[in-house]
């Protein structure tokens, strides 16, 4: 097939207007034009007067045999070569790097492990399981529908279940979450591409494969990952919840070289004592499982501390944000509810950005622990809540959470997430009890004053907002560095967004779990540097952040574990140049 980008249409173009325009590029009469099919579609709203839809499409020609259409198409590229938005259509399909014979597990060998069942540990699980390993998923919370039970528990009647919420359970903390299915991540082997098409193969709509921003929402998400985990065990895969892993074992590595890993994985142990040997896991941990980072730490798994970001979600009327993007054209259905991505470089050195943008969504409770609170934004499919939410966060670095200032040892790995637990705590404490979140309006944090009664915007976080002052003497709801770095951000993105800086918008206190606030580091063929048979995977291992990127890791790190156990020389080239290097992409 032939591939075409940048093809401009009116939003309102005639139905046959994207065949014509891509006829008329390639410079064909009708009759030769076979199918035209929409790889891509985006907008391009830079003037609000004129919002142009822009198509990338690719097409076929049609002759008297399929041999004579593929000689045609080649010519038309050869004469077409000084073109560059005309090009061939680039193999999307996914390729397995090989499947296990079948004898294989009449061989004896431990079946694989995969800890957390979160878009990272689904994707890993799937793709082990479609080349015949038959993995063990263990998941600590609860199957999906029963989890979105007790999630609503905690919104409904601040009920907090620490086994079964926003951050643990079947399909992880991207459950609740706009389902964002795009990323910045580099793809040279279009594993994207296997993601959002074993989602449509679970439920998802076809859109997803060529809007530019697809998402799908909390709802869809729920039926798509039980249809996923069918599959799974379909091809021999076993998914076991409520089996929360309390221990791994390692053994030794004779004569291990100066620089090379030290020990290798045994087996895990659960928390019912019950032991599952085991010589390849694939970590899959979200960013939340801290009990399990600090066992990991005291097992002696490497792992080192790395920035993340904290802050709090800030509201707005959704029709504010679609008029500062859309202009006239606000509210027509090819555009959906508008989204935005800002950042600003504050005086003090800090970068303040927008964080998991959330159109026409809600801010939601997404604490996992007693006694703490931590916000998070969510939408469903159609966006039409009345508010659009983000996270407004500030860039911290290690030496921010340093237990020790000033040591001149490396920060412990451990210290961000007392760090994290730190302002949680304080807001709860703020929200006085009952997992209710601190609140401020904009206009009142401007001018360092409590705020007390809300305007137009009425936070959608339940259960519930007190007001207070982020900024009080002794209390404060987050670092003063990052305050004053939100204070200074706040008007300057009022200039990129009229009204973005309103007085009455209001702030929720606080987003801490942006990203793990640890990294456990991994080598070319994507184990840990330490730890042979052990596989540190998407958000909680620091290689991901959102659904997609966590869901390619979990590809790349089973292909990597299927490499190992098939006897496999080489880990794909791409996949060992790009993987030990994903980081978060936001």
């Amino acid at each position: 097939m032939i591939r075409i980008t940048e093809i401009r249409l009116p939003l309102d173009h005639a139905p046959d207007a994207l065949r014509e325009a891509a006829r008329q590029r390639l410079a064909v009469d009708a009759a030769t034009l076979g199918e035209v099919r929409v790889f891509r579609r985006g907008h391009d709203a830079r003037s609000k007067r004129a919002v142009v839809l822009i198509y990338t499409v690719d097409c076929t020609l049609v002759a008297a045999t399929p041999e004579a259409a593929q000689a045609a198409e080649q010519a038309l590229l050869q004469a077409r070569a000084a073109d560059p938005q005309i090009r061939p259509t680039p193999d999307t399909r996914y390729r397995f790097i090989g499947h296990a014979p079948a004898d294989f597990a009449a061989g004896g060998r431990p079946r694989p492990i995969v800890i957390g069942f979160g878009p990272c540990g689904l994707f890993a699980a799937l793709i082990l399981a479609q080349m015949g390993l038959r993995p063990i998923v263990l998941e600590r919370g609860r199957a999906v529908r029963q989890r979105t039970q007790d999630t609503w528990g905690l919104w409904r009647k601040s009920v907090l279940d620490p086994v079964s919420n926003v951050q643990f359970g079947e399909g992880g903390a991207g459950t609740f979450s706009d389902g964002k299915l795009y990323s910045q991540i580099s793809d040279p082997r279009h594993l994207t591409r296997k993601v959002l098409t074993e989602f449509v193969k679970a439920g998802a709509p076809d859109e997803i494969l060529y809007v530019s921003k697809p998402h799908i929402g909390t709802f869809r998400l729920v039926s798509m990952i039980e249809k996923m985990r069918a599959d799974i065990e379909a091809l021999g895969g076993e998914i076991r919840f409520e089996q929360q892993v309390t221990d791994l074992l390692v053994e030794p590595v004779r004569d291990a070289a100066p620089d090379g890993p030290t020990q290798r994985v045994a087996g895990v142990v659960l928390a019912s004592g019950e032991q599952l040997a085991t010589s390849h896991v694939v970590l899959a941990l979200g960013h939340s499982a801290r009990d399990t980072f600090a066992m990991l730490h005291a097992r002696g798994v490497a792992m080192q501390a790395k920035p993340f970001a904290i802050g709090v979600r800030i509201e707005h009327p959704q029709g504010l944000i679609d008029r500062a993007r859309h202009g006239a054209s606000a509210g027509h259905p090819l555009l959906g509810a508008a989204d935005y991505k800002l950042v600003h470089h504050a005086g003090n050195g800090r970068a303040v950005y927008s964080f998991c943008m959330c159109p026409g969504g809600t801010v939601v409770a997404a604490t996992s622990e007693v006694g703490r609170v931590v916000t998070n934004g969510m939408s469903q499919y159609s966006r039409n809540e009345r508010n659009a939410n983000a996270g407004l966060v500030v860039n911290i670095s290690p030496e921010d959470y340093r237990s020790d200032p000033g040591a001149a040892t490396p920060v412990h790995p451990l210290d961000g997430i007392a760090f994290q637990r730190h302002w949680e705590s304080r807001a709860f404490e703020l929200g006085e009890g009952g997992y209710f979140a601190p609140g401020q309006l904009v206009g009142d944090f401007l001018k360092r004053q409590r705020s007390s009664v809300l305007g137009e915007v009425l936070p959608s976080y339940k259960p519930g907002v007190r007001l207070t002052d982020f900024a009080q003497d002794g209390r404060e709801a987050l670092p003063p560095y990052v305050l004053q770095a939100m204070r200074e951000a706040l008007p300057a993105f009022g200039r990129q967004i009229a009204g973005f800086d309103r007085a009455d918008a209001v702030m929720t206190g606080v987003e801490t779990r942006t990203s793990s606030p640890l990294r456990i580091p991994r080598g070319a063929r994507l184990q840990s540097v330490n730890t042979i048979g052990l596989y540190p995977a998407g958000e909680g291992a620091g290689y991901a952040g959102g659904i997609m990127s966590a869901g390619v890791d979990g590809i790349e790190v089973a292909e990597a574990l299927a490499a190992d156990l098939l006897g496999l020389a080489e880990v794909p080239a791409p996949m060992r140049a790009r993987g030990a290097s994903l980081d978060k992409v936001g």
